[in-house]
């Protein structure tokens, strides 16, 4: 067991309007680099107006041709060109989505994989987390009281060479034993995507607007790139 915070000082913290930090609107993690993804069943029309990811709100609105604009934020390709490695920490706060066809989430990618998802959410699975380290293929459902639409919660990441572990709140969730290696370097994505309905709801015919909250987010290195016990 660590403890929290791992270093002093984070070596990254989200200024979600800073253009020096991240990329807007597109990112490799979809065919081309965008705007769109119908392969992985996103109505996403990926967009680069400052106000879809604004102060870590993240908005999504129907379009006419029933695509819907979303804000994705990428370190990918962005001046400063932070990149995650093995042995950070990422800590952040969340205000869950409350309309059914939102799918937030904060993962990381790089080069066709490197892909971590510090959580997955879609509320018409209300109480439910999707935890997923596709690097090494291990995945986890985590079910709490304290998810629910329109909640805050506190997540927690610690990417460790032998084991991934997910944290919610002051409570360890789930420690994958298979961890990203010693090597991994992964670019961080920020975004809220639309879900097009073949694995869970799109949006209702009235919804036209839809966002979610990211504050806090930061990430935490110890000298030398590792912690010293971290698996």
């Amino acid at each position: 067991m660590t403890t929290w915070p791992p270093a002093d000082e984070p070596v990254f913290t989200a200024d979600f309007d800073s253009r020096e930090q991240w990329t807007a609107g597109r990112s490799w993690a979809y065919p081309g680099g965008g705007p769109v993804n119908p392969g992985d069943n996103k109505l996403d029309y990926l967009s680069e107006d400052p106000a879809y990811s604004a102060g870590g709100v993240f908005r999504a609105t129907l379009r006419p041709d029933g695509r819907w604009d979303t804000g994705l934020l990428t370190t990918q390709d962005a001046p400063q060109g932070f990149e995650l490695r093995t042995g950070d920490t990422l800590e952040a706060r969340v205000r869950l989505p409350e309309v059914t066809g939102a799918w937030p989430a904060i993962w990381t990618w790089r080069d066709g994989g490197s892909e971590v998802d510090v959580f997955e959410y879609h509320p018409d699975n209300p109480d439910l987390l999707e935890l997923s380290n596709h690097v090494r293929g291990a995945s986890h459902y985590h079910r709490s009281p304290s998810v629910s639409p329109g909640a805050w919660i506190r997540l927690r990441t610690e990417f460790g060479a032998r084991s991934v572990v997910w944290w919610l709140d002051d409570a360890e969730i789930f420690a994958d034993g298979r961890g990203v290696g010693r090597n991994w370097r992964a670019d961080l994505i920020v975004n809220l995507s639309v879900c097009a309905g073949r694995y869970h709801p799109a949006p209702p015919p009235q919804a036209v607007e839809m966002s979610y909250e990211v504050s806090d987010l930061r990430v935490y290195r110890s000298a030398g790139g590792g912690w010293p016990g971290w698996p």
